[in-house]
């Protein structure tokens, strides 16, 4: 095997060689004229000149090489309780067939077509079908309100938009049609067609003229061939979920991008050709471009499709249970998955109905894994449980422990190292670079590797504001953490997660990583709050764990008791109260922000990524009856 180190350096001092061999990987029309085109600062371009397909290396060679007969998607949907195995061969004949329809409506190279759909194989069809044609998609989270689509509609300017009549949330039927058709009457984009697919539990209403069924739209169409793009090319922009403003378009391109993903699969998932990877997240989100859709199907691998969730659907065994009737060797989530289930079966009982020796790692992103849930899955499980960091913007991993090349030994709290191609420091906030274990800013020296951001769409100034003018020759992350004397990387949180006391800089984080530790607490967060005297001080919210019956004035003297001791009374940490639920994104992320802005007594926007809006009620309730904000 592989040694980390010497991979990770060879990443950093010679980057042209090592992405020239990961290119290797890839299969290209043309070869490239520059690995690393670096002319123009801070927008560098990966590949240049280079002449490829996205949709031919995920889908056509993997049928050219005699795998047409292996399952590329395997479909799980206990909300329709059905399960359908998708082979290569049957994947390469539906997705050129989309893409003959849509070029015989008239979708052409540099175009954008939205999709907007629930967790079902026509999604990565339509994702597949658009990298075909050298069209740029931008998928939707299924399910955003109208107004949200309609800023994405203006915004990317689509010819099409291709949905599906509805989805299934828990136990409710949620229509999209309705949705669609009033974004687009609010948007001053008209989108040219809307092709939609009639699901049989929701019918859509059509408007004649604009509104095309799935199955008419496909019928009769010529099947398409690869189109060959440049390496630069956008392949697909993706809207960053921001609770306030206009979302930011980020753009990947082709190239770099399928180069990445692809060497990822197996340098930090270990997974390869033929190996069933599961990533639980939505197609919506970047976990679900980069590994529900393009990274498996790259690497030649199956990947499962999911439309459930980790509890409800039915019961907290559902993960154990795919997992065994799919013999998954790897599974993707985020620690809110599995801190739901601990939620619902705190002793673990579920798993011992289910077989899954199969099953080697699991890899947890998407927010800090709190200690309390690592060792719970941990010693569940018996396998390595994974966390890893990385962000919309950058596509993939930027801090991770690459199994594929040398599995290093795990720090509970740390994603452990850097993933070959990311130069991590951490600065102060005036840029200078500081020691082991000095908290301050996380930064990635430039340029970041291929697969990550290229600019966001149509708006480059915002792209070197947002991410490249705070430390000119870094890209900016916009997280807090240090650097152990290991080299291992703690991410502490977003920056505003970091509070000052009384002149002391103390991170929500780490108080958050001690009270997660309470037997009794399923969940947690910590906020800042204005304190007249000391500036800021935090508070603690706290989910009890199902069965717990204990009152609210006894747990929150042991967690003051426990962050006194464990970080000292310098934290300052006196306010705590249990909360029923905390407010969260659909994919998972605690709004720690909006908390902060209901205590505050400041005026937020509805964050339009909410899983369900009333929950603010009842969080502004709860500080109200705390004192906040503080008159």
């Amino acid at each position: 095997m592989a040694n980390y180190q010497e991979v990770f350096t060879k990443s950093i001092e010679q980057p042209e060689e090592f992405w020239a061999e990961a290119a290797a990987g890839i299969d290209w029309y043309q070869s490239w004229d520059k690995v690393l085109d670096d002319a123009n600062p801070p927008f560098y371009r990966w590949f240049t000149g280079g002449m490829m397909n996205t949709c031919f290396n995920a889908v056509d060679r993997h049928v050219a090489a005699g795998r047409g007969e292996q399952a590329a998607i395997i479909y799980d949907s206990p909300v329709t309780d059905s399960v359908t195995t998708i082979t290569y061969n049957q994947l390469h004949e539906r997705v050129a067939q989309l893409a003959g329809a849509l070029k015989r409506a008239g979708a052409e190279k540099g175009d954008t077509v939205i999709i907007y759909m629930p967790m079902i194989p026509e999604a990565v069809y339509a994702m597949l079908a658009c990298a075909r044609l050298g069209v740029i998609h931008s998928v939707v989270f299924g399910g955003f309100a109208a107004p949200e689509l309609a800023i994405r509609i203006n915004h990317a300017q689509p010819k099409f938009l291709l949905s599906a009549s509805g989805a299934i949330e828990g136990k409710k039927t949620l229509a999209y049609k309705p949705i669609i058709d009033q974004a687009i009457d609010m948007a001053e984009h008209k989108v040219k067609h809307c092709v939609i697919l009639q699901r049989p539990f929701v019918g859509a209403d059509m408007q004649d003229g604009r509104d095309l069924d799935w199955n008419d739209f496909i019928g009769g169409a010529e099947p398409a061939e690869c189109v060959p793009v440049a390496a630069t090319d956008p392949l697909y922009i993706l809207y960053t979920s921001g609770t306030t403003g206009m979302p930011k378009g980020v753009m990947r391109d082709n190239g770099g991008h399928a180069v990445a993903l692809h060497w990822s699969m197996k340098a930090i998932y270990d997974i390869d050709a033929g190996d069933v990877f599961w990533s639980a997240s939505d197609v919506g989100w970047v976990v679900g471009h980069s590994y529900i859709v393009y990274g498996p199907l790259l690497k030649g691998a199956t990947t499962v499709f999911y439309e459930g969730k980790p509890v409800g659907t039915p019961d907290a065994g559902a993960f154990w249970r795919v997992i065994s009737e799919h013999q998954v060797k790897a599974l993707f989530t985020a620690p809110t998955a599995f801190r739901a289930i601990k939620k619902e079966d705190p002793t673990g009982s579920f798993i011992s109905k289910y077989d899954i020796s199969c099953f080697e790692a699991l890899y947890l992103a998407g927010e800090r894994l709190d200690p309390d849930t690592y060792y719970w899955a941990s010693d569940l499980l018996k396998v390595p449980v994974i966390d890893h960091w990385w962000q919309t913007e950058t596509g993939w991993a930027i801090v991770a422990n690459c199994r594929g090349i040398e599995e290093l030994p795990i720090k509970a709290g740390s994603p452990t190292k850097p993933a070959p191609g990311y130069d991590v420091r951490i600065v102060d906030d005036g840029g200078l670079e500081l020691g082991a274990n000095q908290e301050g800013n996380i930064v990635v020296k430039l340029p970041l590797p291929p697969g990550t951001l290229a600019t966001l769409w149509h708006n480059e100034e915002r792209f070197v504001k947002s991410y490249m003018k705070t430390f000119p020759g870094y890209y900016e992350t916009s997280d807090g953490g240090y650097i152990d004397d290991d080299g291992y990387v703690y991410v502490m949180g977003r920056i505003d997660d970091v509070i000052n006391i009384a002149g002391h800089r103390l991170s929500t984080g780490a108080m958050e990583e001690v009270i997660a530790t309470h037997p009794d607490v399923a969940e947690c967060a910590v906020i800042g709050t204005d304190d007249q005297l000391k500036g800021q001080l935090p508070v603690g919210l706290f989910v009890l764990k199902s069965g717990v019956e204990r009152s609210n004035e006894e747990v929150k003297a042991e967690l003051v008791k426990l962050v006194r001791e464990k970080i000292g009374a310098i934290a300052c940490f006196h306010e705590a109260t249990s909360v029923a639920r905390l407010p969260k994104t659909r994919s998972g992320k605690i709004l720690r922000g909006t908390m902060r802005s209901i205590a505050a007594g400041r005026e937020y926007r509805m964050p339009s990524t909410i899983d369900d809006p009333t929950i603010l009620d009842e969080i502004t309730d709860t500080l109200t009856d705390m004192g906040f904000p503080h008159k």
